[in-house]
């Protein structure tokens, strides 16, 4: 199991999810994309749309401020 990480915390609805889309799509079945986001639109939308696309969303973490992480497995 590879594990990648993805920072968008300087990215805006919807390229939130467009950039986790492309990512997601380069990694093998069971890998996992770690996704550094911004909370508002971004950490609503992006685990929601992963979910939506049949991925599975293992967790949901604030860093600090306004930064969260979203684990997603292929």
């Amino acid at each position: 199991m590879a594990t990648k990480l993805l920072d968008i915390t300087r990215e805006h609805c919807p390229m939130t999810f467009v950039k986790t889309k492309i990512e997601l799509a380069k990694l093998q079945p069971g890998d996992v994309l770690e996704v550094l986001l911004s909370e508002g639109e971004p950490l609503d939308n992006v685990p929601r749309n992963a979910r939506e696309q049949g991925f599975n969303v293992l967790a949901v973490e604030h860093i600090e401020g306004t930064t969260h992480k979203v684990i997603i497995k292929k």
